[in-house]
């Protein structure tokens, strides 16, 4: 009976053993299948940590390009607003040029019309008949009608074109030749009617009179027959002015004026004396 009742307990105790080892095996299967999935939670740890720093490494790439990036956008804005004050001193600019230019067409404008082929040469244009006249009238009185001068305003150039000028041609029984050509007393008569005439042409433009004429000299350089036409000439102007004076060295004129002023120089300086 002892030996039945040990029996029967140490199988009892087989048994739980038996029981405990199941359990065991069941805990270390479990246990493996732990540590199975902790190293492959561990090798995902690994991946994901070295795809972090892959990730870490792009990040920081990307974090220095994107400064590098900001850094542009800094200058081209920059650049931008400097291209946009540029822009707008380049219209200002255009403005000015424009107005800059329109400023010296109408300075061209004002210097054509004012220079020698605006309204010079209109007034010259219309001035010379009545210079040319007034000079032929009294060339005429001056010479016995045998000199005569012509006023050139225009003349072709070699070019083919029309220049403007003025030139003088003066002409006698011989025709005309060189103004340099005619003796002195010639000269000198063309001179004074030419003179005389531009006188009466603009004191009649300014709407007075021609009160007082001089004429200093010149007498010298006539013969006999030419100071007698310059007293002619002189004698017939005469009323056209209040005053005439006629300044001369050569002694065979004092008789032909009625009012002589003689001037006479010594040691101690010049006196005049009212002769007539």
């Amino acid at each position: 009976m002892e030996a039945k009742e040990k029996i029967g307990t140490e199988t009892k105790a087989l048994l739980e053993l038996k029981k405990l080892v199941t359990t065991k095996e069941v805990a270390i299967a479990e246990e493996s299948k732990a540590v199975d999935q902790l190293e492959t939670t561990q090798a995902q740890l690994a991946a994901k940590r070295e795809q972090y720093q892959s990730q870490e490494l792009v990040y920081q790439q990307v974090r220095t390009e994107s400064q590098a990036k900001r850094t542009e956008l800094g200058a081209a804005k920059e650049l931008v607003a400097r291209s946009t004050q540029i822009e707008q001193l380049k219209n200002k600019k255009l403005i000015e040029r424009d107005q800059m230019s329109q400023e010296k067409q109408h300075y061209e404008e004002l210097a054509m019309a004012f220079g020698k082929k605006g309204i010079q040469a209109m007034i010259i244009e219309q001035a010379i008949p009545e210079i040319e006249i007034e000079a032929n009238n009294l060339l005429d009185k001056l010479t016995d009608g045998q000199m005569r001068v012509e006023f050139i305003t225009q003349r072709e150039a070699k070019s083919g074109s029309t220049i403007e000028t003025l030139d003088i041609v003066i002409s006698d029984e011989n025709g005309s030749r060189p103004y340099e050509m005619y003796s002195g007393g010639e000269a000198f008569r063309v001179n004074f009617a030419i003179r005389l005439a531009l006188s009466k042409l603009l004191t009649h433009r300014a709407g007075a009179k021609l009160q007082f004429l001089v004429i200093d000299e010149g007498f010298g350089t006539q013969d006999v027959e030419g100071r007698d036409r310059m007293i002619e000439a002189i004698n017939t102007i005469k009323n056209d002015y209040a005053k005439i004076l006629v300044v001369t060295h050569v002694e065979e004129l004092k008789e032909a004026f009625p009012n002589q002023i003689a001037v006479t120089k010594n040691a101690t300086g010049s006196t005049f004396e009212v002769v007539g």
